[in-house]
């Protein structure tokens, strides 16, 4: 897992009950929905530590949502930093992941914040190669695809575990090492959200292009470039009906 420099917004603030704000542009989809994933973690957090689940938070909301590329699971992430400064509860991230897990297999790295490799559902977190600097490219039908679904249509085992080196000199090289592996899931996604395919087609075609594959469960896709440069010119090339956005790396800060 490596983070993009492109995520929602989470912000907390003190308040007498526990409550949710929601904007951004891809706010829309998550207002039907009746319990946001943010709000349960804030509710296990205050559980877990003893605590009332008193706080105001807003949700910015830029990544489409059920799209695979963790956007759900970051907020949840960012909700319980958030909320352990807000409470004052100093607990460490492995603690904030025990309590992040059960929602979500995806979250406790997101607490880490940093490229890392993971095992068993997601709770087995090791370091991922140096990643060199690269540009990434993002880029989503407008189909939201759901996980579970994913999961039953696949068929077949689990490749084994990739060997990786501990860094790569630069992009080209890193996209050389990742494209002898594949996503097991993007042949099922691709057989329940046929778009999917014509959005690799779309990434492989652009000039500078390293490497395309489904990210998660799909249905977004992405792309490696040299530099960030060459993927916001590649994003801002493909159809405006998609949600796309094009970059470099989240750093850190």
């Amino acid at each position: 897992m490596v983070f993009a420099g492109v995520g929602d917004g989470v912000a907390v603030a003190p308040a007498d009950g526990l409550s949710l704000t929601l904007d951004g542009p891809e706010a829309g989809a998550l207002r039907a929905e009746p319990d946001n994933l943010v709000l349960r973690a804030a509710r296990a957090l205050a559980v877990a530590a003893g605590v009332p689940a008193q706080a105001a938070l807003a949700l910015t909301k830029r990544l489409p949502v059920a799209s695979g590329i963790g956007g759900g699971s970051a907020d949840a992430a960012a909700a319980l930093r958030g909320l352990n400064a807000l409470w004052g509860l100093g607990w460490t991230q492995a603690r904030l992941a025990a309590v992040a897990l059960p929602l979500g297999a995806d979250i406790p790295a997101c607490i880490a914040a940093r490229p890392c490799r993971m095992g068993g559902i997601g709770e087995v977190l090791s370091p991922a190669p140096r990643i060199p600097s690269c540009g990434m490219v993002l880029a989503n039908p407008r189909v939201a695809l759901a996980t579970p679904a994913v999961f039953a249509a696949r068929q077949g085992g689990f490749s084994a575990a990739a060997r990786l080196p501990g860094a790569w000199p630069d992009a080209a090289a890193m996209a050389q090492d990742l494209g002898l592996l594949c996503n097991d899931l993007q042949a099922a996604a691709i057989g329940l959200c046929p778009p999917i395919a014509q959005v690799l087609a779309a990434l492989r075609a652009q000039p500078g292009c390293l490497l395309a594959r489904m990210s998660g469960s799909g249905a977004t896709c992405f792309a490696l470039f040299a530099d960030a440069q060459d993927a916001g010119r590649a994003a801002a090339s493909l159809p405006a009906a998609w949600w796309r956005w094009g970059g470099g790396l989240h750093d850190g800060a």
